[in-house]
Formats: C-alpha cells, structure tokens, sequence
C-alpha cells in the first residue's frame, strides 16, 4: 500500500475555523478563556515528580511560554522548534512546498501541525528520560512523560483556538502572559527574598527598603532594573511606530492616493521568537546531552544559589549564550568570560533575527511578490509605472529587503541591550511583549474599531 502523507495530514486533530465572522466581544472572550486556561496549566504540578526538584531555566522559561515543573514544563518550545526546522526544510528547498497556493499552504500548515505533535512526544519525554525532570522512582517516568505530552498538546490546541477564535496567536499571547506575570512579580513581589530574607523580592519594594535603612548605593541596582524596563519599553515602541509608506493611487479613480505602510521592523516579533526560542532549545539539550555524557554544547555545575543547588553552564556553547548583566560587570569588572559571551550572544541574537527575518518573509506571504499582488488585487497602481507585477516586486524589493534585514538586527541589538542591562525579566521577553501588545493593537483598531465602545476608540486614536 502506497504511503499518503496528505491523507495524514488531513486526518490529524484540529481547531475548526469559524463559519462566520466573529464579533470582537466573542473573540476578546475566546482569548480570555485560552489564557485563563493556560494559567491553570502552569499551576498544575506534575505527579510523581522527584519532591527534591529544582526548577532549571528560570530566564529562559518565559521564552517559551513554560513553568518547569507543572503539566506544561516546555511549553510552546516544541511547537516552535518544529516551526524552525520545517521553515529551515522549506527556505532550503529540501521539502518542494509552494506556500503561495492554497494547497501548498495547507500543506504546510499540516507538517508544521506534524511535526510539532512529533516533537511534543520526543521533547518531553528525553527530557524526562535525561533526568532534567528527575521522577520520584522509576514507575514514575512514564506518568510523568504522559502529563507532559498531555500538557503539550493542550498548548498547541490553545494556539489553534487563539489564532482562528480570538485575538492575535496563542504563542505570541502565552509569551506576553508569562513576561507580563514575572515583571509584576519582580517588581511588587512582597515576600522575602530567598537571599536576604529580611528584604522583599519586588525591585521596587525593596529599592524603598534599602533607602529608608540608608543603603543609597545598594537601592541603585533594584531602580536601575526598573528603569532598564522602562527604557526597553520606550524604545520597542517607538521602533514598531517606524514605517516608510509607498504612494499609490486607485487606477480607476484620478485624484485619489493612498499610501502603503511598510514598518521598519517589517517581519514583527516572529524572527526574535525563533531565536529566543533556538537559544532556550540549546540550553535544554545541552544540559540533557551531559547528562547522558555527550557534552557538546557544554558542560554544568552545581552552586547554591538562595540556599538551593542549580545546575549552571560551567563552559561551552552553553555558558556564552547566558550574557552576564550591568551589575555584574560593574562589581566584578570586564572578565574574559563575560567579553566572550557578550560578543557570542550578541552575534547569535543578531545574526539569528536576521536570517528568521529573511526566511519569515518568504514563508509568511511578506515578500515583495506578495505585496505586489496584493497592490495589484486591491486596484491600487504606483504612480510613475506600469501595472505590472514585475515592476511592482522589482520596486518593493528596493524597501523590503533592507527593511528586513535592517529591522531584524535591531530588534535583535535592542534584545541584547535589555539583557545586559537586568531588566525585570529577560530582555528579549519584554520586547517581544511590547511587540505583541502593539500587534494585538494594530489588529483590534483594524478589524473591528467600529464594535469598539467610544471611550475605547478615543483611547486606540491616541
């Protein structure tokens, strides 16, 4: 019997799309309900697990939407990964799909579909198997391994739901959540702090703290982290407000233009997605692969830290992909190390955004021969030329290409920064954030800014 991939794909489990058009009230509800239920997932831990486990990743976690430890410990790590390899497969011209027509498309979809189910299954159980999520006793490994299968497959089926039901896609929101929840954490957090119990663990409280106990320069650090939030956030909005437009004119109608909006970061927070999520996979398999006695990618040690042993990067790949903060090189100066990891990470971020950026435009219908046709199918023309598709790609590659690489490197830059300067989570996660609540934004004042109370639409017009 003859093997048909297309009967597979077409068999696997999905979201439906809806048979009509969603009002904004019942989209802003199906996306509550998706976050809503994503927050329980986190707070689900998983049974069997060995009671002496500590949390691994911590600042890379909330790249990938996850809480070690509960039912949805890799969160949208899978998923993404798997994005990456088939957009690596597709870009590389392995796998033949033309992603222009519908069929190619749903194809597409379908393997990604595939490919991530493959890759929850794979992922959660070497990391189970590795010792990374340490069972109870060895009756124990497949329970858990179920849970976390079972934890990834809602994760993907509430991307599904936000994507074709709600507001903006499930991974860009579940990451928003999770930065969201930790800046609030570390700045308000009232409870001691694992270090020094006798000060709180919110930045800010404790800022306060040690300035009515007449600490000025250790109250310094704490304030710097807020600020450097504040400054990543300014800078990630103005960059997202960016944009160079293309006059164009209705072919039909003389005296009528219109212009055609392209932003400077022209690929949006897909590529920076990637990357943090490429970064936070290494680490993963990095500590799994020396566990199993293949170091790679490095190797760990053990430190107390807060009264509690972590496994740290001890050298490697590994080490350098974990840049070193302000504080850090203030106190302790510019070590070696530290130069080492600043110009790795800042290379692979940088370098990293800008091939996701070119490979996003191809597969996610943003190149100039997309744009051309939908210049052409909306009866726009560009004054000056003719109406022809090849002119119009020829002169749209002028902007797109630049833009995109341009675009990609500083976002990427901007990630780099906000790390190095300790913000109150991981820098690229609070500029993806900005990034999703800016798009989240955009596609709310677009689709449906007329169902919006007046209140609200004089808010969105400022």
């Amino acid at each position: 019997m003859k093997f048909n991939i297309d009967r597979v794909l077409d068999n696997l489990p999905e979201v439906e799309h809806p048979k009509k058009k969603i009002a904004f009230k019942e989209k802003l509800m199906w996306t509550g309900a998706a976050l809503i239920i994503y927050y329980i997932l986190a707070l689900i831990p998983l049974y069997g697990l060995d009671p002496n486990y500590q949390a691994r990743f911590e600042t890379l976690s909330i790249l990938l939407a996850a809480q070690f430890g509960s039912i949805i410990s890799l969160g949208i790590g899978p998923i993404v990964t798997a994005s990456i390899i088939l957009q690596l497969l597709v870009g590389a011209d392995v796998l033949k799909i033309d992603i222009k027509t519908h069929k190619g498309r749903k194809t597409f979809q379908g393997l990604q579909k595939l490919l991530s189910i493959i890759f929850i299954i794979g992922e959660n159980a070497l990391y189970v198997m590795s010792g990374a999520l340490p069972a109870a006793s060895p009756e124990f490994i497949w329970i858990i391994i179920i849970q976390l299968i079972v934890g990834g497959l809602l994760v993907m089926f509430l991307d599904e739901v936000v994507s074709k039901w709600g507001i903006g896609s499930g991974i860009s929101l579940f990451i928003a959540a999770g930065v969201c929840r930790q800046v609030f954490i570390n700045a308000l957090n009232p409870l001691p702090d694992p270090v020094n119990p006798t000060l709180s663990s919110g930045s800010l409280i404790k800022s306060i703290q040690l300035a009515l106990q007449g600490i000025p320069q250790a109250a310094l650090w704490p304030i710097i982290a807020v600020i450097a939030t504040v400054v990543v956030f300014i800078l990630s909005v103005y960059i997202q407000a960016v944009k160079v437009e293309i006059p164009l004119s209705f072919g039909r109608f003389r005296g009528f233009s219109f212009r055609w909006p392209l932003k400077f970061v022209y690929t949006s927070n897909m590529p920076v997605i990637f990357t943090a999520a490429l970064i936070a996979s290494m680490q993963f398999w990095g500590l799994s692969l020396f566990r199993m006695g293949i170091p790679i990618l490095g190797t760990y040690e053990q430190i107390n830290v807060g009264g509690q042993l972590q496994e740290v990067p001890k050298d490697g790949l590994v080490k350098y992909l974990n840049p070193p903060e302000l504080r850090d090189i203030v106190t302790q100066g510019l070590l070696p190390e530290y130069s080492t990891s600043i110009i790795v990470y800042s290379l692979f971020m940088i370098i990293g955004a800008i091939l996701f950026s070119i490979l996003w435009i191809n597969v996610g219908g943003q190149s100039a021969g997309d744009v051309a046709d939908q210049i052409l199918s909306s009866g726009l023309r560009i004054p000056g030329f003719r109406a022809d598709k090849r002119i119009f790609e020829r002169l749209l590659n002028r902007y797109i290409m630049p833009l995109t690489i341009l675009g990609g490197a500083t976002v990427g830059a901007l990630a780099v920064l906000a790390d190095l300067l300790g913000a109150l989570s991981r820098g690229t996660g609070i500029l993806l954030t900005v990034m999703i609540i800016y798009q989240l934004y955009e596609e709310v004042y677009r689709k449906h800014y007329d169902e919006l109370p007046e209140g609200l639409k004089k808010i969105l017009k400022k």
